[in-house]
């Protein structure tokens, strides 16, 4: 299976960082994972996108000749003084706090390149102690499948396009934050011209970049205390409702299996979820269709019934 561009572009900052000279793309293409079986121009094409993706994240390629006598021979490299980081202390909570951000990318597709990153960590004297990490497991995953473009587009200062239950979405992301067992996204919503929170888990078509690399820049404003003024608030109300089998998993977590009441259908079971009576709640329940029921409250029932019929006239 072909690497992912993420792992590609790790095998190719490794390459130039171990290489003692500078190296052409010819000897690129054959070393490194990922440029195998491009076409000429493919391969032309990748690598400058590769290269330029390195540099936009700070890393320093360089470019230059082996010979003084064959100056246009153009090789590439990354000089270790110019990429290796000063030295670096931290307190041991610090320490400890990326040993933990380390569970967190062990369920991220980057996992292979955290460990690396880890090693280079220890290498340097930076030792998170274990015995404190063993009563420490968070819960905290990385699982969703826009988290890694997500995270790419962060880095590099990318906007995004995506699809967000339903309504297509143009995004300049701003960070990620895990809040209440869920990670989310921050940024501007250029489709609303305003800061957005996104939960990554109701993004149902995969970001994808718009644009160049480093199109924007951060806001000055305090992004924490902009997170927590845009955080979802806490439920203040509860729904039975009824979903059919093992569908509608965000709702099975956060919900409670109760009795199952007379008259419910075949296949179904029924689960109390708390909700915001504020929210998007009856827009969620509209989105999974015939897979969940609404049992009560009636209020609440009434709404998702109406919001279907609606939808109904319109696909007519």
């Amino acid at each position: 299976m072909a690497p992912r561009k993420s792992e590609r572009i790790m095998n190719l900052a490794i390459c130039l960082l171990l290489a003692r000279r500078f190296l052409d793309k010819a000897h690129l293409r054959e070393v490194v994972d990922g440029y195998a079986g491009l076409s000429d121009a493919a391969f032309e094409r990748t690598f400058e996108r590769d290269k330029d993706d390195l540099r936009a994240m700070g890393v320093p390629v360089e470019t230059g000749s082996n010979s003084p006598l064959f100056p246009d021979e153009v090789g590439y490299r990354i000089r270790r003084q110019d990429f290796e980081l000063p030295p670096i202390d931290f307190t041991a909570a610090e320490a400890t706090a990326l040993g933990l951000a380390t569970q967190v990318w062990g369920a991220a597709t980057l996992a292979e390149h955290t460990v690396s990153a880890l090693a280079k960590l220890r290498a340097a004297g930076i030792d998170p102690d274990a015995s404190r990490l063993n009563g420490l497991s968070p819960s905290i995953g990385a699982k969703e499948p826009a988290f890694e473009p997500l995270w790419q587009a962060t880095m590099s200062r990318t906007a995004v396009g995506f699809g967000y239950r339903g309504v297509a979405r143009e995004v300049e992301p701003w960070i990620l934050t895990y809040r209440r067992g869920s990670w989310y996204l921050l940024g501007l919503d250029r489709t609303r011209q305003a800061p957005r929170m996104f939960k990554l888990a109701r993004i149902d078509e995969l970001p994808q970049p718009v644009g160049k690399l480093g199109a924007y820049e951060l806001p000055e404003v305090d992004l924490a205390e902009l997170t927590r003024s845009l955080e979802p608030a806490p439920a203040d109300a509860q729904a039975t409702i009824a979903i059919r089998g093992h569908q509608a998993p965000d709702l099975r977590r956060r919900g409670q299996r109760v009795a199952e009441p007379d008259g419910l259908p075949s296949g179904f079971g029924a689960w109390r979820v708390p909700y915001r009576q504020e929210g998007d709640f009856v827009a969620e329940l509209c989105g999974h269709g015939p897979a969940v029921l609404v049992l009560e409250p009636l209020e609440l029932r009434r709404q998702v019934i109406e919001r279907l019929t609606v939808i109904a006239g319109g696909a007519r």
